[in-house]
């Protein structure tokens, strides 16, 4: 993968800058920051990180940052591993996969701390995918990590051991949630056959289906984003009954996808009329640029090599070293009140507010938005973070 440069101050909002920190991890990670105006030790300002999901960037964030950083905090956004202009990571999919895997996530936030010069930070802030990422950041450093902002994908805590089994082998549980393969082939035999977006990202083919689809990269993310979106108006979320293929089909066919097709052509009918294009001021036609043309430099592949090890059962064992054990950080969640991410695993919303995370200090679900609330809805969204950063604060003095 070719170096690439920072980007042009043009493309940001003034008070947001762009720029590379080296050696995090075996990356030369891209990030974007605001409220860097002292880097002395003796004032250097509250960190907060944002870690953004798929298939989004750093660039996600640009509308929180300055809130953010005008009410006296060094805002840290980076390109995780596998997005956007931070680079060494291995874009082959029969390359090196355990890199993308959930603990060297961790790894790599924690560098890239470090490398700035914290011990700690005042939150890591997750949407999305980067919201278990931050999840884990917290139930393994509390003591860098000091508090957690979950957006839009709940944590339901990390996968159990097998308990009180040596009697009766049947009764170790099967492999459960996206590892499981008997879902998969539940959901091929509904009528239409279905399929979990998650299992197809994981396909060789995903990639090149998005990146070279027939509408256009541009036009693809357009209606990708605008089907997830509160502006998509039969997005009317509620809990799910089970983690069935009858339950899960009634997600919208961008999480529960029809067998005979991709993801490109999943939204197509989707995309919006040029109408409703221009009047989108939440993501207008030279934002989205930004993405797609970084997704046509770069691919989806990095990302979906997440996905890939989510889908896996090479990586749960790591993961059950930490069973049974909860985030204790001061926590919050907000999510889009039309996000059906909330509730697209059955039972994970409730065990995230009853058992995973034992400091709870608010759920928010935001009206006006769907899956991408921070830039949906950044005045609100900043607004609850600010009272989540105050309120953090003065439980950690």
């Amino acid at each position: 993968m070719s170096t690439v440069a920072a980007f042009d101050q043009t493309v940001l909002p003034a008070g947001i800058r762009s720029r590379f920190v080296e050696n995090i991890n075996g990356l030369r990670m891209h990030m974007l920051e605001a409220g860097f105006h002292s880097h002395s030790s003796a004032d250097r300002r509250p960190c907060v990180l944002l870690l953004h999901g798929f298939p989004e960037l750093a660039y996600s964030w640009r509308k929180v940052m300055l809130p953010l950083a005008q009410a006296g905090y060094h805002v840290i956004a980076p390109d995780q591993r596998g997005y956007g202009r931070t680079s060494g990571w291995d874009a082959d999919y029969d390359g090196e996969l355990a890199s993308f895997r959930m603990l060297n996530l961790v790894r790599d936030v924690l560098g890239l701390v470090s490398a700035l010069g914290y011990r700690s930070v005042a939150a890591v802030v997750g949407h999305d995918f980067g919201a278990p990422v931050a999840a884990w950041c917290a139930l393994l450093r509390p003591d860098v990590f000091h508090s957690v902002a979950l957006m839009s994908a709940p944590f339901a805590g990390p996968p159990p051991l097998p308990f009180d089994t040596d009697r009766d082998a049947a009764l170790a549980p099967a492999t459960a949630g996206l590892a499981d393969p008997g879902m998969n082939a539940a959901l091929a035999q509904l009528q239409p056959p279905r399929k979990h977006y998650q299992w197809y990202y994981s396909t060789r083919e995903a990639n090149d289906d998005m990146r070279h689809c027939a509408q256009g990269l541009q036009a693809f993310l357009r209606a990708y984003y605008h089907y997830k979106s509160a502006d998509w108006k039969q997005n009317r979320p509620h809990p799910l009954k089970s983690w069935s293929a009858a339950d899960i089909a009634e997600l919208p066919t961008y999480y529960i996808m029809r067998l005979d097709q991709n993801m490109a052509q999943t939204v197509a009918p989707e995309m919006p009329t040029a109408a409703a294009i221009e009047a989108c001021a939440w993501l207008p036609e030279r934002e989205l640029a930004v993405y797609s043309a970084e997704y046509a430099r770069t691919g989806f592949q990095g990302g979906l090599q997440w996905y890939r090890c989510a889908t896996s059962a090479n990586f749960a064992a790591e993961l059950q070293l930490f069973s049974g054990r909860s985030i204790d950080v001061p926590t919050c969640f907000i999510a889009g009140k039309s996000d059906w991410g909330v509730y697209q695993k059955p039972g994970d919303f409730e065990k995230m507010r009853s058992s995973a995370c034992t400091r709870m200090l608010g759920c928010h679900l935001v009206d006006g938005a769907g899956h991408w609330v921070q830039q949906e809805q950044p005045q609100e969204v900043s607004r609850l973070l600010l009272e989540f950063l105050a309120a953090a604060a003065k439980i950690s003095a």
